[in-house]
């Protein structure tokens, strides 16, 4: 890995378990670290702050001039990241990232990066553009684990922020990818914000419709039919994921296309079919 000497990185610790942790690690590979939410006290874990509020972090980032902002979450196998300009690298960028480093390293096994279904559309563009291959799991990083050791893949993650690492170890680690991501940063001489750039999100609408029995109107012939036609509208232009929630009496339907305006229509279309089941 690069020394990140001459780096300066803003690092939100959520009041977690990364605030002793995170500031050193980063301090000790050379960056200059400024350390925000990083007094915990027992009732102000991710209160407002770290990967699920990054606000706070957007703006400190701006207002130091720092290279580059990142967050944690309460027990740190998260990691988001914020662009000089204070925009957001969500976690498909960051895999876009280190996935295409890898690739070129030659670490990336079988050229093939895991991550769910949650994933954006622009992530497999990216990797397609790349000549990566990608593979879908259900949500949730012990499905992506899974998926990893089947194929002994060397890259895997979700768009929250949890990157795996399988030589490293079989959970995210928030303080490991965020030093990848300024390793990249340092060895390329590239701002964050040109790294993530090949990462182009596509419009997306998530609606979570509330049901009385999640399964069977998910399979419910009128739901299926009216996927069906919001694909064949969509072609190769974007998707449609219709998924019952792991915890709740919720369907969740969402939705990506080339616009705004098609992705939200399909999405209430497909709603509404949904909600007339349920």
């Amino acid at each position: 890995p690069e020394r990140l000497d001459g780096l300066t990185v803003v690092v939100d610790c959520s009041n977690g378990a990364a605030f002793h942790a995170a500031p050193r690690a980063y301090a000790a590979a050379g960056a200059r670290v400024i350390a925000i939410n990083d007094r915990p006290d027992g009732l102000n874990i991710n209160d407002g702050c770290g990967s699920t509020h990054l606000e706070p972090l957007r703006t400190a980032v701006v207002e130091h001039g720092a290279h580059l902002g990142l967050a944690h979450d309460g027990d740190a196998d998260r990691c988001l990241a914020v662009d000089a300009n204070g925009d957001v690298v969500d976690g498909d960028a960051i895999m876009t990232i280190l996935a295409l480093a890898m690739h070129e390293s030659g670490e990336l096994v079988s050229d093939t990066l895991v991550t769910t279904v949650m994933s954006n559309l622009g992530l497999h563009l990216a990797m397609r553009r790349a000549g990566i291959a990608v593979r879908t799991t259900a949500v949730g990083d012990r499905y992506v684990l899974e998926e990893l050791r089947s194929g002994e893949f060397s890259l895997g993650g979700e768009q929250s922020g949890h990157i795996v690492l399988p030589q490293y170890g079989t959970t995210g680690d928030g303080i490991l990818t965020g030093l990848r991501l300024m390793s990249r940063m340092v060895q390329t001489r590239s701002p964050l914000a040109a790294l993530a750039a090949p990462m182009q999100s596509v419009p997306q609408v998530l609606i979570n419709v509330e049901v009385s029995d999640k399964l069977a109107v998910a399979e419910a012939p009128a739901v299926l039919t009216a996927v069906a036609q919001a694909e064949a509208e969509l072609g190769d232009t974007g998707r449609i994921l219709l998924r019952p929630s792991g915890t709740e009496q919720i369907v969740r339907v969402m939705v990506e296309a080339s616009d705004e305006d098609t992705a939200r229509q399909l999405a209430h279309r497909v709603a509404a079919s949904v909600s007339a089941e349920g």
